[in-house]
């Protein structure tokens, strides 16, 4: 049996499809989906992972015995240690944690265990246990096996990881890589018949950013964390290339706020010719008083005719746009209103689907091996793009652009299919669009643009006019992405005699630098070296998660800035680019061999070893910095009880959110808050003064409350849904009543015969309810909920045994997309048996005891 390793379900359905001989069969291990074929008269079994399936993380402590250091892990492993000798070790003076009597504790976040926590060894542990079990159990009956996972550094880890588990239990099993850049029937047959090795090297590369990313998260993240204003906002974390960053945020609103603006005017006169009217601007363009400006049309007033001094005419060509790596289609997909987080999503989506090729990509040069006519050729099948592609297949030769970067892994973002419009997602289809035009403008010819520059005298005062028009569109016909309007001017000619119809002044303002949005963010960070193509969207949302940025244009927070000055004022080197490229750029010699892991890992350990030595005596200094900003931060207005300020504040316990009184313990005035993202709003409740904030949940329109939960503004509605089924059987009149509860918040429904019914049903906490007066098959009512997706026709009660039966169905039918996708409704049933799942998550304890290292911190 040949068994085929790809990165996610989607990907091995896909792949089973192309290379099955039929159809192939769907079926499960351990609750993984496989999919079965034959193929060359072998049987073939196809699994997708779910990314990685191993995840890293410290020990729990470390031992020190007969002058060495070892490593407990949580699973009871033991291991060796390599701390320097530097390091103090046992016994120690103090007996309290994290000092244990012969060693060291690494689960409490106390700062004297972070110089540890800096040397303190990698381990990997299954992060995907059913995955891994399948993966072990297919391997004992495979005679070879094919990592098909993506082609990057990323890929090769999760590849070689997905090798290491299943060679546990099969030993001396081949093993060969498959390499594509589509999930399309040519590329995915090719690349199954010029099967590789797994790279070593790349996938070291890969796990170095794993382990640097890591130790330098989580050592930062642990001491923001201990030393902020405690109870006040969330866990502030930092990283190697989150906090430089953050910094290129904060120095731009430092120049914003540095920038003195200056006040210039500008005159303009309005001309008519040949029945026309048309704007011309005086030949100084910014006059430094108002005085000079005022003189301008003091010259001008009551002039009727005007002069045409000279009319010049010149051409320039604007060249074809170069092909598209990942900065530049989330550049573009921005300008389009997609953002990049999301247009990554999508691009995904499209690729797996077998529409474009890998996006996660730094090429922007064609390689010779693409076959462009072919692309073309599939293009000239969509209406939209026939009538074009075909004229550039008629051409004798075809020349595309090329961009500044140049690598063989992958070619850059181009179409590979062609997908029918009305079948894709009004997104789907706008970024495919995007990228399709794009495709067939890099292979274009030049737009010629034609400038026309035209002088007016009126009376001493000269005026320009200036207008362009595209006399050869070029690449403009099929890209028109950032295309100006033509800017006509009537016809013209040296010596004519025109109307003047006036001229009038303006006050402006010099602008300072605008701030970053995320699209140009990214081509920041891409040009200093900070992150990488799958990561730099991630970092930006990890930043507003975090609370140091909001908005789009992004703008620092005060607790943003603050982590920046303090850092740059004790750690300078970790807020700066060139540190972080230094290590991309060891990460990249590791791929290509010229370095090893573990010396480019103990490289980035020494620096943070560095930068630990000059932060923990400060921790202090650091600490008082970043208080004044949390609380700032945190400010919703002042308490109606005592004055003193409302702060949103993190519970310990639960690790939700609520509001309270600076002033406590002398004060003990607190208000519940939803979950979403809170922002301050500065009028108080109209009805009660109490403060109110903006809420703004996953795709629901943001809405304002007032804080007090017994506030009249807060009651919603009550929505009779119908008759409780509990009270109808035995014969009594009870109604189903869905509210919200004053105390959490939380919309439910319960029976009016409450004091002696208990029947109550959790509903869905966003929406707008509506009762239908029918009831499910099972006797409870039905109500449909009308959200930003859709309106949703559910059975309140989630232990409906038709909602199981449904769940049962679509799980089955997974393999099935266009199935699936007509069972949404019923999928979302099946999600409002969530609270029975959280009633079985709480019977794991052990499992919520195990330390959270946050290795994805960057």
């Amino acid at each position: 049996m040949r068994l085929v390793v790809s990165e996610k379900n989607i990907a091995a359905r896909r792949i089973a499809e192309i290379l099955a001989v039929g159809k192939p069969k769907t079926d499960k291990v351990y609750s993984t989906p496989i999919y079965t074929f034959r193929r060359d008269g072998e049987d073939w079994v196809s699994i997708g992972l779910k990314g990685h399936i191993l995840g890293v993380d410290f020990p729990t402590e470390l031992g020190y015995a007969d002058g060495k250091w070892s490593a407990s892990w949580e699973d009871g492993r033991e291991s060796a240690a390599g701390l320097p000798d530097s390091l103090p070790a046992p016994p120690w003076e103090k007996r309290t944690k994290p000092y244990l009597a012969s060693g060291m504790d690494l689960r409490t976040w106390k700062l004297q265990s972070l110089p540890y926590l800096v040397w303190a060894p990698v381990g990997k542990a299954p992060a995907e246990k059913e995955i891994v079990r399948a993966l072990k159990n297919l391997a004992k009956k495979a005679d070879e096996i094919i990592i098909a996972t993506d082609y990057d550094r990323e890929g090769e880890l999760i590849g070689a990881d997905a090798r290491g588990v299943m060679r546990e239990t099969n030993k001396t099993v081949p093993v060969y890589r498959a390499r594509f850049s589509a999930i399309t029937k040519d590329e995915i047959e090719r690349a199954f018949t010029e099967l590789g090795e797994v790279s070593d090297e790349l996938a070291a590369a890969g796990e170095a950013r794993q382990d640097i990313d890591l130790v330098w998260g989580a050592v930062l993240t642990r001491y923001l964390t201990k030393v902020r204003f405690a109870g006040v906002g969330r866990p502030r974390s930092a990283g190697r290339v989150q906090t430089p960053t953050l910094k290129l945020i904060v120095d731009r609103e430092l120049e914003r706020e540095a920038f003195c603006p200056e006040t210039y005017w500008t005159v303009d006169g309005k001309f008519s010719a040949h029945d026309a009217e048309f704007v011309a601007g005086h030949e100084t363009e910014r006059f430094t008083s108002g005085e000079a400006a005022q003189a301008v049309l003091d010259g001008v007033a009551g002039k009727t005719d005007a002069t045409v001094a000279d009319v010049t005419t010149t051409r320039r060509t604007v060249k074809p746009p170069t092909p598209f790596n990942t900065t530049a289609l989330q550049a573009a997909a921005s300008a389009e209103g997609i953002g990049p987080k999301r247009a990554m999503n999508i691009a995904e989506s499209l690729y797996m689907n077998g529409y474009i090729s890998y996006p996660r990509v730094d090429n922007s040069v064609y390689p010779k091996s693409l076959d462009i006519k072919g692309i073309l050729k599939t293009l000239s099948t969509v209406p939209a793009y026939h009538q074009y592609a075909d004229s550039l297949l008629k051409k004798d030769s075809l020349t595309a652009t090329r961009g500044a970067k140049e690598t063989t892994d992958h070619p850059p973002i181009h179409p590979t299919g062609a997908p029918d419009p009305e079948k894709l997602k009004p997104e789907e289809w706008k970024l495919y669009n995007l990228v399709a035009r794009r495709f067939m403008a890099t292979l274009s010819a030049p737009a010629v643009i034609e400038a026309t520059k035209v002088g007016l005298n009126v009376a001493s005062e000269r005026f320009v006019a200036r207008g362009d028009v595209i006399i050869e569109h070029g690449f403009r016909a099929i890209y028109h992405y950032g295309l100006k309007k033509d800017e006509h001017l009537p016809k013209m000619t040296e010596g004519d005699t025109i109307g003047f119809l006036g001229a009038e002044s303006e006050q402006k303002e010099t602008q300072p630098p605008k701030r970053y949005k995320a699209a140009g963010l990214i081509q920041e960070m891409e040009k200093q070296g900070l992150g990488t193509k799958a990561t730099r969207h991630d970092i930006i949302e990890t930043l507003a998660s975090r609370g140091y940025t909001v908005n789009d244009p992004i703008e620092p927070t005060k607790l943003g800035r603050a982590v920046i000055e303090a850092l740059s004022a004790f750690a300078e080197r970790i807020t700066t680019p060139g540190m972080t490229a230094e290590l991309e750029a060891e990460m990249d010699d590791i791929a290509n061999g010229r370095k090893l892991r573990e010396n480019v890992v103990g490289h980035s350990r020494e620096l943070l070893a560095e930068v630990m030595t000059v932060l923990l005596p400060r921790a202090e200094e650091v600490g008082d910095l970043l208080k004044d900003a949390a609380v700032e931060d945190a400010k919703v207005g002042l308490c109606p009880k005592s004055g003193h300020d409302l702060l949103v504040k993190s519970s310990p316990k639960t690790k939700g959110q609520f509001v309270g009184c600076a002033g406590w313990p002398d004060c003990d005035v607190t208000f519940p808050l939803p979950q979403g993202k809170i922002e301050t709003v500065p009028e108080p409740c109209p009805e009660c003064g109490t403060p109110q904030v903006k809420i703004i949940q996953f795709r629901q329109r943001p809405r304002v409350r007032c804080l007090d939960p017994v506030c009249p503004t807060n009651f919603e509605a009550t929505v009779d849904i119908g008759a409780c089924p509990t009270c109808t059987a035995e014969g009594k009149d009870g109604r189903l009543i869905a509210q919200r509860s004053p105390r959490t918040l939380k919309r439910f429904a319960r029976c009016t015969n409450y004091e002696t019914c208990n029947t109550s049903y959790p509903l869905p906490q966003n929406g707008e309810l509506q009762a239908t007066g029918e009831f499910c098959s099972c006797g409870a009512p039905m109500v449909v909920v009308h959200t930003g997706k859709g309106p949703w026709r559910i059975c309140v009660d989630p232990a409906c045994p038709l909602k199981a039966e449904k769940a049962a169905a679509a799980a089955k039918g997974g393999a099935k997309p266009k199935k699936a996708a007509a069972k949404k409704p019923a999928a979302k049933k099946a999600a409002t048996k969530k609270p029975a799942a959280k009633k079985a998550a709480a019977k794991k304890p052990a499992a919520s005891k195990k330390p959270k290292a946050k290795p994805s911190e960057e």
